[in-house]
């Protein structure tokens, strides 16, 4: 072969290449992502829960989505409960979990956290004590997943305050660290997604009570500005909320969507709360945006 036509023949090899290359780009920044996010389950053998749960888990299928967060009170309750209960609950909730025909990615709720209040009974030195049982039935608190072309932080939001028994909203500075790092080894043009359970941002203060009225501790994250503040520089265009099972989806500044989920259990499983009915959020990315829709999969308390 001449030198001439060896030339030509690598610059036709290089250009289709390269335009491959573009063009799977292109197909992967417009290609639609479909995915669930359920929150306050609150899986009990009371109240139907269990039923109703399994309706729950019947829609998710029938949807299809690529896979499903989790937003956390997964079940209810090992706060306030012994070990056999605690144990029993969480079993429970991992046998039905598998039934759901998309990977699943849990996030840890307060109701999750075995023996911090005090009528538990439980000893600090249990071996499972806190979020121990947690982590050895569904892994790590707080962990990030690569989707396509999405990156998502899961979040443990849960922190105590020994001396008194309870739980209150704060990202550890352990968490801190980790996101500092991981985000230092992430693209600033990927899509990112947040899920915590304690919401970082909310209106259900100033609904329930007016415009001036503060938010209680334990109802949002407390460092939730320090949280933001290290996506500044990022594509943050989603942060999944729980807790307060209530919907509510806040677009800030046409950059970053707060919605929170709702609850899949309604009113701990007693009815709809405050007129939103037992549900979850469908949630669907392509070109960069994000759309939201909660879905009542029609659950009737018995």
């Amino acid at each position: 072969m001449k030198p001439i036509m060896r030339i030509e023949t690598l610059l036709t090899v290089l250009i289709i290449y390269f335009t491959s290359i573009f063009s799977l780009a292109q197909s992967n920044s417009s290609e639609e992502i479909f995915f669930a996010f359920i929150t306050d389950i609150h899986v009990q053998p009371e109240r139907n829960g269990i039923e109703g749960f399994n309706k729950a888990i019947a829609s998710i299928n029938e949807l299809n989505p690529e896979f499903v967060i989790t937003g956390g009170d997964l079940i209810f309750d090992a706060l306030g409960v012994g070990y056999d209960r605690a144990d029993s609950l969480f079993n429970i909730y991992v046998d039905m979990t598998k039934k759901i025909n998309a990977p699943v990615y849990n996030t840890i709720g307060n109701h999750d956290v075995f023996g911090w209040y005090e009528k538990s009974n439980v000893p600090r030195d249990h071996k499972e004590f806190g979020k121990v049982m947690y982590q050895n039935r569904l892994g790590k608190t707080y962990y990030s997943f690569t989707y396509k072309n999405i990156k998502v932080f899961i979040l443990d939001s849960i922190e105590e305050i020994p001396e008194k028994g309870k739980y209150f909203g704060f990202i550890n500075q352990e968490q801190i660290d980790w996101l500092k790092d991981e985000l230092s080894k992430t693209d600033t043009t990927m899509l990112l997604i947040i899920s915590t359970h304690i919401p970082l941002i909310t209106t259900l203060s100033q609904i329930r009570g007016g415009s001036m009225v503060a938010n209680e501790r334990g109802l949002v994250v407390e460092n939730a500005k320090e949280v933001i503040e290290l996506f500044k520089r990022h594509n943050l265009k989603l942060v999944l909320q729980g807790h307060l099972h209530y919907y509510e989806e806040l677009n800030i500044q046409n950059r970053i969507k707060f919605i929170t989920g709702g609850a899949v259990s309604g009113r701990w499983w007693l009815g709809e709360n405050q007129g939103l009915q037992e549900g979850f959020v469908l949630i669907r990315i392509k070109d960069n945006q994000v759309n939201a829709e909660y879905f009542d999969y029609g659950w009737e308390i018995k």
